[in-house]
């Protein structure tokens, strides 16, 4: 990919020619690299080129259409090269959450409640976005809770070795209960708002990244992965200067969709080599699980 990066670069901001190139990591998604310390170019990871080529012009449609709504930074498109599929944003400043922890995480709430309520308004499966939204540029993920529950009994199968006696009967005992009820009202939805995806200078969120999974989904998905994350105590301060729908902060669908995205963590992390996301699934686990 370094070649593509120096022809796009070429071709749309020679300036930069000689610049560093720096690896900045490689998801699930994306692969993406920091060039002259202020740039970010990425390209998904799979895909022909004209798949890969639409994934960024849809991307860059979506990051200025979430600008418009959203209280907090995002990434703002400087460029898509056609040839290499690459998509160029500005980078934020602050480094990501899990990797730069704050001391009071309690502060974070009421502009992360903020930024929720407001991504939350910008339109939802009941027409109301009027389609000029961000919700028009995204599809409906409305997987039933029931296979949220069948892919965390999977996660758990990689998972529980890794588990504590205790702790592996408290998730036996949540994947045997029932999964709770749908949503009311699915909304434009981050979608993976982990705290990976949460920039920070000190006690500042600086900045919300990595919007390839946005859809119209259940709401509490976004409040979910917080849980995760900060705790449940972090959460009751979010839900609590949340202006939203209050079912989007439905405690008990919140903490189910917070320890299916847990187990998967663990999974992912003891069998990708991304043994962060293992260690720091594990040492939530009590919480999560409380």
């Amino acid at each position: 990919m370094l070649d593509d990066i120096r022809a796009a670069l070429g071709r749309h901001l020679p300036r930069y020619d000689g610049a560093p190139v720096v690896p900045l990591g490689a998801g699930l998604d994306n692969i993406a690299y920091e060039v002259g310390g202020d740039l970010v170019l990425r390209r998904a990871r799979e895909g022909t080129m004209a798949e890969r080529l639409a994934a960024a012009l849809h991307e860059a449609d979506l990051l200025t259409a979430v600008a418009a709504v959203s209280s907090l930074p995002v990434p703002e498109p400087v460029f898509v090269d056609e040839p290499t599929a690459i998509l160029a944003y500005r980078m934020l400043p602050g480094g990501p959450l899990h990797l730069n922890p704050v001391a009071d995480p309690g502060a974070l709430a009421e502009p992360l409640a903020a930024f929720l309520s407001g991504l939350h308004g910008a339109g939802s499966n009941q027409g109301d976005d009027g389609g000029s939204s961000p919700a028009a540029l995204v599809e409906v993920d409305d997987t039933p809770a029931a296979d949220w529950l069948a892919d965390a009994a999977e996660s758990y199968e990689t998972a529980a070795v890794a588990l504590e006696p205790a702790d592996r009967a408290r998730v036996e005992a949540f994947l045997a209960a029932a999964p709770p009820p749908a949503p009311k009202r699915l909304t434009f939805c981050h979608n993976d708002l982990g705290a990976e995806h949460v920039l920070v200078d000190g006690a500042t969120i600086t900045g919300v990244i990595d919007w390839s999974d946005a859809a119209v989904a259940d709401p509490a998905v976004d409040l979910a992965r917080l849980y995760r994350d900060l705790g449940p105590g972090v959460f009751e301060k979010i839900a609590a200067a949340y202006t939203g729908d209050v079912d989007a902060v439905n405690p008990g669908r919140v903490a189910f969709y917070a320890r299916c995205a847990l187990l998967e963590d663990i999974a992912y992390g003891l069998t990708s080599g991304a043994t962060e996301y293992a260690r720091l699934g594990l040492a939530h686990l009590d919480r999560t699980f409380a």
